[in-house]
């Protein structure tokens, strides 16, 4: 790659989030407008955007937190009309350059928007005491973010201390993992991503095949879906489609016997069997005639409403030496990890709890689990040797390595019962179909989530309305990705 100007990325970054600010307002002229400004060149983006947006009629105010703001971008913004304010000791005091001695601010009205230029991606988590004041001093307005909301932790995801909480996070090449990874992907809001020529290439091994680089986050795009989504060859029949195995459900809990077929009945496999109680079976068939009882599998759903059934389900189905995946109450079984540890990658088992299960299997309260979801996620998959997939805002897949994939699709719609065991009936047949369980794993809840917002529209859905949706989400899918 070609070695750019010095200071063009800095001048796209800048464009870039000028244009996603002019968006946020509807508009610019008359528009009031703080920058608040740290020592680092998201500082130095801040001030060259709001240079911009001074040019084009906004009022536009840059609070300097630090006294070693950058200079180049406080020229520009103050060549365009706009004010540099002093508040490295507190909201505001004005200057007339970024080093210029304070005197009193007259700040005549509430700020239309909020610009967070305090620290980037090299920034330590938390904020410094004028950073939280200049915050409170501007409650209750817009914030958008330049890269990632100050005072979160970039490389986990983890807050810890005070941080902005912004309505847009406008980043720039790539996302980060904290756009991804609760709490700090909450605090980011909606996210822009603009593309200023970074040469983001990938770590390659010496074939030229991609380096696993186990600490990665990645987050699936459609075309990695549909890449890894099953074909049926030509000379398909049924049972080279895969066969998946369903033992969930009770007398006490059929639904979620009823869910998990409906999930594993989405077509990714040429057969769906059920292992259970004689009634419950009957429901299930009565759904979905298709469906067939015991019988030679390549991969199980076991523990969703199973009761003290658990145990004993889950025995069976690993005893055939195929990938299962692990929810609910098997989760809860005391020496789960013995019984999963050790499986070759292939056969690796899944495993998929909620906060409080995953909290329940590693020791831990559930309140710590939601303050580091990744690290959490990732422990769990060394300590059992499994896939470990973390519901949630956005779900966490995690291998034994480290290397973990993060679902953005989906709805808040989809925090409704049965759900869980609708993910767990697709992700059984991706497994049954031949995917790696981290790949089954991470395309099941990318097919999960997108299926849920697709029936959601703008209301309410129940779990089954995510499983009727799969088929058309599917062939959607496949369908984008040949045209």
């Amino acid at each position: 790659m070609a070695r750019l100007p010095e200071g063009t990325l800095m001048q796209r970054a800048a464009t870039g989030l000028a244009h996603a600010v002019a968006g946020l307002l509807g508009g610019v002229y008359g528009r009031r407008v703080v920058l608040l400004v740290g020592p680092g060149d998201n500082g130095g983006d801040a001030l060259y955007a709001g240079a911009q947006l001074a040019r084009r009629g906004a009022a536009v105010e840059a609070w300097l937190l630090a006294a070693q703001a950058h200079p180049a971008g406080g020229d520009a913004l103050r060549a365009a009309g706009g004010r540099l304010v002093d508040a490295s000791d507190g909201p505001p005091r004005t200057s007339t350059s970024p080093s210029a001695s304070p005197s009193p601010s007259a700040s005549p009205s509430t700020p239309d928007v909020v610009v967070d230029g305090i620290v980037g991606i090299g920034g330590r988590p938390g904020l410094r005491a004028n950073a939280v004041a200049a915050l409170a001093a501007l409650q209750g307005v817009p914030v958008v973010a330049v890269d990632v909301p100050s005072g979160v932790d970039v490389d986990t995801g983890e807050v810890d201390g005070p941080h902005v909480v912004a309505d847009l996070t406008v980043t720039f090449g790539t996302h980060k993992v904290a756009h991804l990874v609760d709490p700090a992907a909450h605090a980011a809001g909606a996210l822009h991503l603009v593309d200023i020529g970074l040469d983001i290439g990938l770590d390659t091994g010496p074939d030229g095949d991609l380096a696993d680089r186990p600490a990665d986050v990645t987050a699936l795009q459609p075309a990695d879906v549909a890449a890894l989504l099953p074909r049926p060859a030509p000379d398909a029949h049924k049972y080279s489609r895969g066969v998946v195995g369903v033992r969930a459900g009770s007398a006490t809990y059929p639904g979620a016997a009823r869910l998990s077929v409906a999930g594993a009945s989405c077509g990714l496999v040429g057969m769906v069997r059920y292992v259970g109680d004689a009634s419950v079976r009957a429901a299930v068939q009565a759904d979905h005639p298709e469906v067939v009882g015991d019988g030679r599998v390549q991969a199980w759903v076991v523990g969703s409403g199973s009761d003290e059934g658990a145990r004993a389900a889950l025995e069976e189905a690993l005893a055939d030496n195929v990938p299962v995946l692990v929810d609910a109450d098997a989760l809860a079984l005391p020496d789960l990890a013995d019984l999963v540890h050790g499986r070759p990658g292939p056969r690796r088992a899944v495993l998929t709890p909620h906060a409080g299960e995953l909290a329940r299997m590693l020791g831990v309260d559930r309140a710590r689990v939601e303050a580091r979801p990744l690290a959490h996620a990732r422990r769990a998959a060394r300590e059992y040797d499994a896939v470990v997939l973390l519901k949630g805002h956005h779900t966490l897949v995690c291998r034994p390595d480290g290397r973990t994939a993060v679902t953005t699709t989906g709805t808040p719609w989809l925090a409704t019962a049965g759900a869980g065991d609708v993910l767990g009936g697709v992700i059984g047949a991706l497994l049954a179909a031949g995917l790696d369980p981290f790949d089954a794993a991470a395309v099941g809840s990318w097919l999960h989530g997108a299926a849920a917002t697709l029936a959601a529209g703008r209301g309410p859905i129940r779990a089954g309305d995510v499983a009727a949706g799969l088929p058309a989400l599917i062939g959607r899918v496949m369908g984008e990705s040949m045209a």
